[in-house]
């Protein structure tokens, strides 16, 4: 009889506990996902819009991102608030789904604390000695107008043999006789691919493959397109860094070469060529004595601050004062060199991720925001000059932009 009784208020204690556990989720619930309503259903729509502004400025996965976890979907009890059916709160889930891509009008608010302080801290150290007096936003430039000054005031050329002081008898031997136009003649539609994470498992491959050329950055894997035209953007970096293995690995035996190097801004060839953020050239020399016959080209550095000028231009706020990043750069060339130019996974698609490359495991936000590179200001012009649809974007990562000799100003 005792046991019974203990077991009683044992039970008794156990419903009580549960009783209160299940009102607070309820107030819980109530808390996180009902929506007051006035009778006009004013609340909802303002609610409602404003998940849409937050998801269209990327701020929504941002801060879900930060926090860890994604904001839970409306529990099916309670899709019918006050004569708003489910479906269309449903239509309204599903076109905020379809705008959440970048924002071409995204700001140093749109980074993480610890991005917001790099910047700063980039802006604060000017290593490049950047001195731009020239306008920024002062009037909004169309896309056709935009691609106009990129098309005439970016000159994309690489180092020649008649540029001083590569004029020598030494430097003869080494830059390739004919120019990068000659060597690829000329292109229809081509494909900028970027390493991102996200193009792992898009099954991206045979739409990128139907292109006439592909370029391809770094230690991006080309393996398997070796029947492609294979453009790759080589950084300073990867040229002299000796665990890269540059002058050893396959990899890059394949296609035509272009390697880049940091300027100080507006420098002549000559000033850069005495004093390059990286000693590069002699392991340019050893690629070239090992690969005669392969087209490996060294960018003129004017080109990069040229560009760099523009996007600041085209920036509410001061931009990083660093070169632009090997993406933008090759975005540019490859306009120069094709009739159309589609970039997959520039602007991230719905598969975002903070993985880095999609050949490595390293995360770090900072490859898709942008740190020493002005990524975010980069991304806010390729956005604007976009002449595909979000869609395209939100699938896959796919930007068309038109070659500068379909341009017409």
């Amino acid at each position: 009889m005792v046991h019974i009784n203990v077991l009683k208020k044992f039970m008794c204690v156990l419903v009580v506990i549960l009783i209160a556990l299940t009102v607070c989720l309820w107030k819980e619930t109530r808390g996180s996902y009902y929506v007051p309503l006035k009778n006009d259903g004013t609340q909802v729509h303002r609610a409602l819009d404003k998940w849409n502004l937050l998801k269209s400025q990327g701020l929504l996965h941002e801060a879900a991102g930060e926090m860890g976890q994604m904001p839970k979907a409306l529990p099916n009890n309670q899709n019918k608030v006050k004569g708003i059916t489910s479906g269309a709160v449903e239509k309204s889930r599903k076109a905020a789904e379809h705008v959440k891509v970048w924002d071409k009008d995204s700001s140093s608010r749109n980074l993480i604390p610890r991005l917001q302080k790099v910047r700063k801290n980039y802006l604060s150290m000017n290593k490049y000695n950047v001195t731009y007096n020239g306008k920024m936003n002062a009037a909004k430039l169309s896309p056709e107008q935009l691609l106009c000054r990129l098309r005439d005031r970016v000159n994309v050329t690489m180092i020649r043999g008649s540029d001083g002081p590569f004029n020598s008898s030494e430097w003869q031997h080494y830059l390739p006789d004919k120019s990068l136009n000659e060597t690829v003649g000329r292109l229809g539609r081509c494909a900028v691919v970027s390493s991102a994470g996200s193009l792992k498992s898009s099954h991206l491959g045979p739409e990128i493959d139907s292109h006439d050329a592909v370029l391809r950055f770094n230690g991006a894997p080309v393996k398997g397109f070796q029947e492609d035209r294979v453009v790759l953007v080589v950084s300073f970096q990867l040229v002299t860094v000796e665990e890269q293995q540059f002058l050893k690995d396959a990899l890059y035996n394949t296609g035509i070469l272009i390697v880049w190097d940091p300027a100080p801004y507006h420098a002549e060839i000559h000033e850069w060529y005495r004093k390059p953020d990286y000693k590069f050239f002699e392991a340019y020399k050893s690629y070239r004595i090992r690969h005669p016959e392969q087209p490996f080209y060294i960018l003129n550095p004017k080109m990069q601050w040229q560009l760099w000028d523009i996007l600041q231009e085209n920036s509410l706020e001061h931009i990083q004062p660093n070169p632009p990043s090997s993406g933008m750069l090759g975005i540019v060339i490859m306009m120069t060199l094709c009739d159309e130019v589609d970039v997959y996974e520039f602007l991230p698609s719905k598969r975002q991720t903070d993985i880095c490359h999609y050949y490595q495991k390293f995360h770090d936000h900072a490859c898709t925001m942008g740190a020493y590179h002005p990524l975010l200001f980069e991304k806010n012009l390729v956005k604007h000059l976009n002449q595909g649809t979000d869609e395209d974007i939100y699938t896959h990562g796919k930007v068309t932009l038109p070659g500068f000799r379909n341009v017409h100003c």
